[in-house]
């Protein structure tokens, strides 16, 4: 067990990313198929396929789910996939074609870096082409390149850096995995101690604002516009579910980020988590959703703590040195 989503059998987890500009891509490979399941929380979601994994549409089986940055330009990343996919004969049988299922979700990246620069076709191919079963790579990779956290004060200058993180467990023949970028509008917290790891920072650089004290302010002026950002992941399991049941795990593992999230769900949050399951062994949908919540807010602690800074960004380990975090 390598501690990462990969260790759940038939996944497998690519990466592309452009430093310079501070975007990136990761796709969850399963070419075999998995069994569905999605929810949305959150208020500005950017996603591809959503509906047709909804319980009660006819696809049963989906092939890719990517997570990328580039805001809604970035669900172009579909389009590589789906190549890569169609080259080696994988996707739903029409007769005439076989068109591979590719989910997705986007982050608002474009505050970082090079805005002008996105995730498209060739970056979603190239995250595929270097797709394994091994990986375990977390921080400033794929969909957590450019990812920031904190943007409470309406601007990336007062922000911490995001990342990716992965996570995994077994119980007995079970395997539950989890994989998520972190990019949100509030605070991420231990969720043992309640500490902030990373988040807005006060102007002199000194500290954290504190997301749910300048919400509970009474002087906070109204924002037509709330700060855009969101945070995306996807949990796999070696179990047996239906679409129902894959809808389910999902719902539950929404709760590991409000276990570490503050707030978590925003009007500019897309909260979105996606669920493969594999179809190896049977296992109760409410043990593996409890298992995947677990999982999710280990991973959102993990990609803040693998994070590095980028583009002038503090990360959680600078943010450390300083004393500002523990």
């Amino acid at each position: 067990m390598n501690d990462s989503i990969t260790d759940v059998p038939g996944i497998r987890v690519g990466h592309a990313q452009d430093l310079n500009a501070a975007t990136g891509c990761t796709v969850v490979l399963c070419e075999q198929g998995a069994v569905p399941g999605v929810v949305v929380c959150g208020g500005a979601p950017g996603t591809r396929e959503t509906d047709c994994l909804r319980p009660e549409n006819i696809v049963s089986r989906i092939h890719a789910v990517f997570l990328s940055g580039g805001s809604a330009y970035g669900l172009q990343c579909a389009g590589g996939i789906m190549r890569y996919l169609e080259e080696r004969g994988v996707g739903f049988d029409l007769g005439v074609a076989k068109v591979p299922i590719v989910a997705g979700a986007v982050l608002q990246d474009l505050a970082l870096g090079d805005a002008t620069v996105r995730p498209d076709e060739s970056m979603g191919y190239e995250a595929c082409r270097r797709a394994s079963e091994q990986t375990k790579a977390q921080g400033n990779v794929g969909a957590g390149t450019g990812a920031n956290i904190g943007r409470m004060a309406g601007t990336v200058l007062g922000d911490t850096k995001g990342g990716l993180g992965t996570a995994s467990r077994g119980v007995g023949g079970l395997i539950v995995g989890a994989v998520v970028a972190v990019n949100c509008n509030g605070d991420v917290v231990d969720p043992d101690t309640g500490a902030i790891l990373a988040g807005t920072l006060r102007p002199d650089g000194s500290g954290f604002a504190d997301a749910m004290k300048m919400l509970g302010d009474e002087t906070l002026p109204y924002q037509p516009l709330f700060p855009v950002n969101t945070t995306i992941g996807v949990v796999a399991t070696n179990a047996r579910l239906d679409k129902a049941m894959a809808t389910r795990v999902a719902i539950m593992a929404q709760d590991g980020y409000a276990r570490t999230i503050r707030p978590a769900h925003t009007l500019g949050d897309g909260d979105s988590v996606f669920c493969m399951a594999t179809g190896e062994v049977n296992a109760d949908p409410s043990q593996i959703g409890a298992i995947a919540a677990e999982l999710l807010a280990r991973a959102v602690v993990k990609a803040v703590k693998a994070a590095e800074s980028l583009h002038g960004l503090p990360a959680y380990t600078d943010l450390v040195k300083k004393g500002i975090a523990k």
